[in-house]
């Protein structure tokens, strides 16, 4: 059991379930802020490291109130617009994530991505005496690369026509931050490199490498020698949502849900998304799952 696990026995029960709600909702109220006044955001509610030096602490959260889309104007009908778009796009995006890694695990990562932010703010303004003004923007890039990197794979329709596999997407994205990081300023660099470190510290820490031991290799080399010498017509593991078997891949891996009622088993891309089974019921037909995890029904999939 590695160190996530163990923390997540301990403290698990504080996780804020649904959390993306939150946040998104944060954007909003950021969003009606900047029609009030933008001058409001950077004079009181942005992370600033002097100013939290000086006792300002509810910039830590504050600074979350900034919209995903800057309006141009006051009325800028077209940014608001833009803005519920996108703001439901990271909901959905960050509701998968917390199906598939639950909600305490979600909770982690942003609270690292805030943590390191208001810590980043903090030591320039020791180090430098400037009054850096960050805000979470780029924390939103680390949330689309967190994705990209559990689903890279599943496509997303540009303005609704064109489909793109998300991995490309993040490698545009990260392209142009790249690109930012390197001729931009002190702020830019600061915010780029949190964001990045966010994802890198939190997957190097969360991600299960004994699958990758000499020992578990030579495992899972055995079992597949074991498979293609069974009798014909015989199969040892079935999905109880889409009904593949080992036939279908010789890489996949099966597992059986501890939570399920009864024994049912599942293939590595149903193990973290499918319905858990009760008393009551019966788990998910292959008829009932569309195979993107922005489909699953959020409130019945926690895991």
């Amino acid at each position: 059991m590695n160190f996530f696990n163990r923390l997540e026995r301990k403290l698990g029960r504080y996780a804020i379930p649904d959390l993306s709600r939150y946040i998104v909702g944060m954007y909003m109220i950021g969003l009606l802020i900047q029609m009030i006044g933008p001058e409001i955001y950077y004079r009181y509610l942005c992370l600033n490291g002097a100013a939290l030096l000086r006792g300002q602490v509810w910039r830590i959260v504050t600074f979350m109130f900034y919209p995903l889309f800057s309006l141009n104007s006051r009325f800028d009908v077209f940014g608001v617009i833009l803005n519920m778009l996108i703001g439901l796009t990271y909901y959905r995006l960050g509701s998968s994530l917390e199906n598939v890694w639950g909600a305490f695990r979600f909770n982690v990562y942003f609270l690292l991505g805030i943590i390191g932010h208001v810590a980043g703010a903090i030591i320039i303004a020791l180090i430098t005496g400037f009054s850096v003004m960050i805000t979470p923007v780029f924390l939103n890039f680390s949330l689309f690369m967190a994705f990209a990197l559990t689903f890279p794979d599943i496509q997303l329709y540009i303005w609704g026509l064109i489909p793109v596999k998300v991995k490309y997407l993040a490698i545009a994205e990260g392209a142009i931050y790249l690109y930012l990081f390197i001729t931009g300023g002190l702020v830019y660099r600061l915010e780029i490199g949190l964001s990045l470190l966010n994802v890198a510290v939190f997957f190097l820490t969360t991600r299960n490498f004994q699958r990758y031991s000499p020992k578990e290799v030579k495992r899972r080399r055995e079992f597949r020698t074991q498979v293609k010498i069974r009798p014909a017509g015989q199969v040892r593991h079935r999905c109880a949502v889409c009904g593949r078997t080992e036939e279908d891949g010789p890489q996949m891996e099966f597992r059986f849900c501890s939570k399920c009622v009864g024994s049912y088993e599942y293939c590595q891309d149903h193990l973290y998304t499918h319905q858990h089974v009760t008393t009551e019921g019966m788990p998910p037909t292959a008829d009932k799952f569309t195979g993107n995890p922005l489909d699953f029904p959020h409130k019945e999939n926690e895991n």
